[in-house]
Parts: C-alpha cells; structure tokens; sequence
C-alpha cells in the first residue's frame, strides 16, 4: 500500500467502495469534479488492489474505516451491493464523512429511515446516485413542468423494452439476481423512474404492480415490471419496462396536462400546445461538462459497456460538482437539485409498495 494524501481540503479526499460501478463511473467522476481518489474498497484484496492499480487509485482496503483512518479521507462514495449500503453509509458518517451512495438506496423502508436519521444528525452532504437528474433532457421536462406549460399534469405513460439482462448476464454480479441482496430490474431501473416522476411530476400516492420475468438469464429475479399508479396531485399512469426484451431497445415518455402533451424522443424534447406543436431547446445552464476522464478498466471495453458509460459518465460527473459545491458550501453548477437520503427514503417506500402489491396479485397498496 502507497499512501497518497495529496488533497490540500481532507473533505476533497475521496474512498470508493466497489470495484464495479465504482471503478467504471465514480472513480472518473469523482477526479473530473476535483476529488482526489485516494482509496478503493473491496471484498478481496488481491483483486482489489490490482484493480487499483489499474484505475489509478493509489490504494486498497478490505475495510472502510481503515481506508478513512489511514487516508484521512472526508468524502465516501459507495457502489457496493444495496445490502451492504446500510453498514457501509453508518460506517462512513460515524466517521464523520460525506457520502454519495448508489441505488436503490437499502433493502427496505425501515433501513432507510435509519440511514437518513443517522445522516441528519451528523450535518454531512448526503446524496443518491440519481445522476439522471442532471441529463439535459429530463431536467427540461421537469423546468417546463414546474413552470406550468403543459397545466395540471394528469396523465403520463413511461415504457422502455431493452435488453440489459440479457446482454451483460455473464458480467453481471451474483447478487443481482438475489432479491434478498438487493438485485433485480425494479432496484436497478425502477429507483430510477421512481424519481424521475417524483422529480418531474409529483409524489406517489398508491401502486398496482407486477413483477415479471422475461429473459432466461434472470434466474428468480424480476428483468421487468409494469406498475399503475396515482399521484398526490391527482396525476395517474403507467410504468412499463423490461431489460430481458429480445431486439433493438424502444421508449416512450409523455405526459398529458390540461394545458398541454410533453414528451420526449431520443435526445429531443417536445411540446404540443395551444401555440402548436415544437421542440424545446436546451438551455445552456442545463448542459453538462464534456468527459475528458480515460476509462483505464479493460473490463469496460466492450461495445456494450461503452455504449451504457456514455449515457452515464457526463450526468454523474455533475452529480460529483454538484456533491463537491455542497461540502464546500459553494453555489450548486446545477439548477438542478441531487438526490439527498431523503429521497431514497421516499423512493424506498414506493418500491417497497410494489413488491407489496406484486405479492397479493396486483392489488393497490397506499403509499405512506
């Protein structure tokens, strides 16, 4: 081991926990928004350290308070299994660290009031890798629909066929295909819509859900799900989506309102009005910083690999300014807002409400 503790501010000090996600996405992220990474954390240490080395990360550890002690490091970001976020997220904020941790954000409800109760009482930045929040496009849709161009929102429809599981079955963990872990398409993508609809349009009030198997490769996981659902604001639709679907991917995302229909096809936003129907542009404050970070990993250079890091990469390097301007106490590069523990906490209680109602045959369940 090879200290380097170069950072001039401790709290800039970066651990990365996981050698995965971390190594492929966080890693980079993190230096393009001006931490320095100065550990990784993983379960073996041989593995880990040549994955290190690899990444350019000075150090590995097999335990997370070690890394910090011997580090000093202030900031821990983690891309562990969803089991292992609980123990990992205490552990860092008793140490008095930052932390930025993946999703889904715990196991079940109960964890997650834990972990968001532990972080308030700590003062420290708290924040979801919810790094879509910052793609251009969705932060549009979320401006216009706060700024009330489409009216009261009522109705939306959210489908996505495409083939993740199938194609990275192979590359993809054991624990993701135990729902006891954590794994499965609902924790993987589903946290994700969650909040994107919370973002964009309102909280949930209730759940009809189904949970469905498509692609051999999934073992006894969901790869896809279909949920009704209702909104506080009145607001009903749809979510549909399968990442075990043979052929090429396809999506559809628009949502009704009293004034108007917005949705969005590939990169370009839409707006049909009373004005007409055109596209939006995007404004400049919503543009994310160009990627200049190398992938070192030469377990990221497949075609697939290269493809997901692509849509990946820019929006959680935002995420990683966003999470540094918030330690420093420095205005945010983003109008739009992260994802604290707090809305994992929210995102938990609507995917938990899911599986609830999955379980009983699709009945509605009352998001509390």
């Amino acid at each position: 081991m090879t200290l380097d503790i170069s950072a001039t501010n401790p709290a800039l000090r970066a651990i990365v926990v996981g050698s995965g996600f971390g190594c492929r996405i966080q890693v980079p992220a993190l230096r393009a928004a001006g931490f320095d990474v100065v550990g990784l954390v993983g379960t073996n240490l041989s593995r880990t350290s040549a994955r290190a080395a690899i990444n350019q990360v000075p150090n590995a550890f097999t335990d997370l308070k070690e890394a910090v002690t011997l580090t000093g490091a202030g900031t821990v970001a983690i891309a562990a299994p969803p089991y292992e976020h609980s123990a990992l997220s205490l552990t860092a904020l008793s140490l008095g660290c930052h932390v930025l941790c993946e999703k889904p954000f715990a196991i079940s409800v109960a964890e997650a009031q834990a972990l968001l109760d532990s972080a308030e009482r700590t003062g420290k930045v708290h924040m979801l890798g919810h790094e879509f929040r910052f793609v251009p496009q969705r932060a549009l849709v979320a401006r216009v629909i706060a700024q009330g161009l489409i009216g009261e929102p009522r109705f939306l429809s959210l489908v996505s066929f495409g083939s993740y599981v199938k194609d990275f079955a192979s590359d993809l963990p054991r624990w993701w295909f135990d729902p006891a872990m954590g794994g499965g398409w609902l924790g993987a993508s589903g946290s994700h819509v969650i909040d994107q609809i919370r973002t964009e349009i309102g909280e949930f009030a209730s759940v009809s859900a189904d949970l469905t198997k498509v692609s051999d490769a999934a073992e006894r996981i969901e790869d896809s799900f279909a949920v009704r659902f209702r909104l506080m604001n009145g607001a009903s639709g749809i979510i549909q989506q399968s990442s075990g679907a043979w052929g090429s991917g396809a999506g559809l995302y628009r949502v009704a309102g009293t004034q108007g229909t917005l949705w969005t096809e590939g990169d370009a936003v839409w707006l049909a009005d009373g004005e007409g129907t055109r596209e939006l542009p995007i404004p400049g404050d919503l543009i994310l910083p160009p990627v200049t970070e190398p992938l070192l990993d030469p377990r990221h250079e497949g075609t697939e690999w290269q493809f997901l890091t692509s849509h990946e990469i820019a929006p959680y390097t935002r995420l990683c300014e966003v999470l540094r301007a918030r330690i420093e106490g420095k205005s945010s590069p983003s109008p739009a807002a992260p994802a604290t523990f707090a809305d994992g906490l929210a995102c938990m209680k609507v995917i938990d409400a899911i599986r609830e109602s999955a379980r009983e045959d699709g009945i509605r369940v009352a998001i509390n």
